[in-house]
């Protein structure tokens, strides 16, 4: 497949070849002067530009520089769209996103955004100690080359944006951890405001972790189930194809101007000479049909081999999906705690309402003793106040029916289940 925005066929002059290395420097020179070999526009030193960033560009060597580019410079050179470099917007807050385009790779993955194409790296510019730590690391393996590890360059700076990434994500859930489990099994043992506020607090940050981590998983997990943009992101492969197929498309044309030349000096001596000829260009045009009809097959079936980029998502997956479980324990074991305070909670509030019906049988009891102290304390004459002893036989019998009273309530309660006495 021929990649849309792709350079002109070289003709062969000497002038090409500056063209050439023009095209492979990309953005070696943007801050300084045409006359090293930039394909981009020069950038005078007065400051930022307007709509400016800083990048950091890093190549295939390991050699990494600063660069002041503009959106509509970095759209040109990587052949996206605004919507992609939109992601990587540090003022928009846009969910963990990996995609795969013709000529690039768009990562923005936790503080580290970055668009990896065939041949380098840029990568936006942050004092996050992620980004520093991702910079320096990727400088430190593409100096020093392990021959025994075959992947191309895109995969090789994927994985350390997947590896930093994973390795962030579960050191902060490390951290969580370490923090959060004293303050649980100090809140189940005594039950407080200030426990229960800090609870509160550090479950917030854990539904906040949860989403981050679940994002990157689905995020991988969504790139493994789909072929096409696996397939997509083998951009060395992709530019490979493309180079031996402008190759052979320059020598097919090259072929067939030859065979003109030839066909032309001949016409003059026979006419049966100018037949043959005509009948030899349009051999020469079918085989350079079928020259690019073969290289778009291989394009297409290159693409279907995409082992080698499913066993490395693979194995971020399995390790963060390790560090989702371990959200999804944590957060379980908070939700078992509150189960375990609110049980607490609704035991205490039992207790409360069987002492509020042991102290209303006994208010209950003493009002009618009350009652019976009260008809006695009125003015008025009975025989019963002429006997000297009357009034102690009443008070006993009156304590002795409330005293009567009160157990039969116990007993009843009791009965009911109430409580348990």
């Amino acid at each position: 497949m021929v990649v849309s925005g792709a350079p002109s066929i070289p003709s062969g002059r000497p002038g090409n070849a500056v063209s050439h290395n023009s095209l492979r420097a990309n953005l070696d020179g943007y801050t300084i002067n045409h006359a090293h070999g930039s394909g981009f526009p020069v950038l005078k030193k007065r400051g930022h530009t307007q709509g400016s960033r800083s990048w950091i560009k890093i190549d295939q060597d390991g050699n990494s520089k600063i660069l002041d580019l503009d959106k509509a410079t970095v759209m040109r050179h990587c052949s996206l769209p605004a919507r992609d470099l939109r992601l990587l917007d540090p003022l928009f807050i846009y969910p963990s996103t990996i995609l795969g385009r013709e000529k690039a790779i768009v990562v923005s993955l936790e503080q580290i955004r970055c668009i990896i194409t065939a041949d380098e790296i840029i990568l936006m510019n942050s004092l996050d100690p992620s980004v520093v730590q991702y910079k320096l690391e990727l400088c430190k393996r593409l100096t020093n080359k392990d021959r025994s590890d075959d992947l191309p360059f895109e995969f090789k700076a994927l994985e350390l944006v997947l590896e930093l990434t994973c390795m962030s994500l579960d050191a902060q859930v490390k951290d969580l951890q370490m923090e959060i489990y004293p303050v649980l099994d100090e809140l189940a043992s005594s039950i407080s405001t200030l426990n229960l506020e800090r609870v509160r607090r550090f479950k917030g940050q854990l539904l906040a972790l949860t989403q981050r981590v679940q994002k990157v998983c689905d995020e991988i997990e969504h790139l493994m189930d789909d072929d096409g943009d696996m397939a997509e992101m083998y951009l060395t492969e992709k530019k490979q194809r493309k180079e031996v197929y402008l190759i052979s498309e320059l020598y097919s044309q090259n072929h067939v101007v030859e065979g003109v030349r030839v066909e032309s000096n001949s016409m003059a001596v026979s006419s049966m000479g100018s037949i043959n000829g005509v009948q030899k260009l349009q051999r020469a045009f079918s085989s350079l049909s079928s020259s690019k009809h073969g290289s778009l097959i291989g394009s297409s079936n290159g693409g279907e081999n995409i082992d080698q980029l499913e066993m490395l998502l693979e194995a971020y997956f399995v390790v963060i999906d390790s560090t989702l479980n371990n959200l999804l324990s944590l957060k379980e074991y908070i939700d078992d705690t509150e189960d375990l305070i609110n049980l607490k909670l609704g035991n205490i509030q039992n207790r409360l309402i069987q002492f509020e019906l042991l102290l209303t049988a006994a208010t209950f009891v003493a009002a009618i003793f009350t009652v019976v102290a009260g008809i006695f304390g009125m003015n008025f004459e009975a025989e019963i106040f002429d006997h000297p002893y009357a009034f102690h036989w009443v008070l006993i019998i009156t304590g002795v029916l409330c005293g009567i009273m009160y157990v039969s309530f116990l007993i009843y309660f009791k009965h009911k289940k109430v409580f348990p006495l």
